[in-house]
């Protein structure tokens, strides 16, 4: 966990989602997975933020961080107009 910059604690989260997209991926199943942003918190909706997709998203600084409220439309709008069916994608400023 220290590689990533994560406390010990998440360790057994971390390690569960990461075999849980290991699984969808192969599965003949259709599926999205989208991750948050490291830092996720109260906030404003802007519906400015970029989308990514195995990579987290950074700001000019290696901030990776998101609105709830963001974080919530771009998953509307994935559900409205899927764009990343069968993939992981991301979200941050």
């Amino acid at each position: 966990m220290k590689g990533l910059g994560l406390p010990e604690a998440y360790k057994a989260a971390v390690l569960a989602h990461r075999d849980a997209l290991n699984l969808y991926r192969t599965s003949n199943r259709n599926w999205t997975y989208f991750s948050p942003a490291a830092a996720i918190s109260a906030g404003e909706r802007t519906g400015r933020f970029r989308l990514g997709e195995d990579q987290l998203v950074v700001d000019a600084e290696g901030q990776s961080c998101i609105s709830y409220e963001d974080y919530a439309l771009a998953l509307l709008d994935e559900v409205a107009l899927p764009r990343f069916v069968k993939r992981r994608f991301t979200i941050g400023y």
